[in-house]
């Protein structure tokens, strides 16, 4: 999907990686490696991006490190993107009819980030009529691509705005929380409607 946006095929791929684990640092073979792409055309889009300021860069030793600038203007956009573009997201995309009707798809903000979530946060949260084993196996595929568990809520939507129009505490807590909207409007999640 990325690809309909961005033109150059490495570009894509640097920008997987990076928005993918946004917290790490990685060398120029490793960004190599991992997008298995040619070392110059990967070195091009890395200086481009450190021009444009998404990327920084900084020696360790004898090796180049970059890292993506959190405080880049178009960040929280391209986290986005990424989000819905690669992993959970993206398969949440591809097999929405065999998921049933969803209404909602929501990823936590935290989650896509990677960063360290509480034992209670929800990573994922589906809304909708939704087929249980369908939405199970796209979750065991994603924990073992993570290597952790992942922490979801399915609900259908009567009980959503039900316990919204009562001011549940879990779905008011959900609400307040930062989040990638994988399917659905955020304007009509936030309503009174549901």
């Amino acid at each position: 999907m990325l690809e309909t946006f961005f033109i150059s095929k490495v570009r894509v791929k640097v920008l997987t990686l990076f928005f993918s684990c946004p917290g790490e640092m990685f060398h120029v073979r490793e960004i190599v490696r991992r997008t298995q792409e040619e070392i110059n055309a990967v070195r091009r889009e890395l200086a481009r991006l450190e021009k444009e300021g998404l990327l920084k860069s900084e020696w360790r030793a004898n090796r180049r490190y970059y890292n993506v600038q959190t405080g880049y203007i178009f960040f929280p956009e391209l986290v986005r993107l990424v989000a819905k573009s690669n992993g959970i997201g993206a398969k949440i995309l591809a097999n929405r009819m065999k998921l049933g009707k969803v209404k909602y798809a929501i990823l936590s903000l935290g989650y896509v980030l990677g960063k360290d979530v509480e034992p209670d946060d929800v990573n994922i949260f589906i809304v909708g009529d939704i087929v249980l084993p369908e939405l199970g196996l796209l979750i065991r595929e994603e924990e073992n691509r993570k290597g952790s568990a992942v922490n979801y809520t399915p609900m259908s939507e009567d009980e959503f705005v039900f316990r919204k129009r009562r001011r549940d505490p879990f779905i008011m807590r959900l609400l307040a929380s930062p989040r990638v909207m994988v399917i659905g409007d955020e304007t009509a999640l936030m309503d009174g409607s549901g």
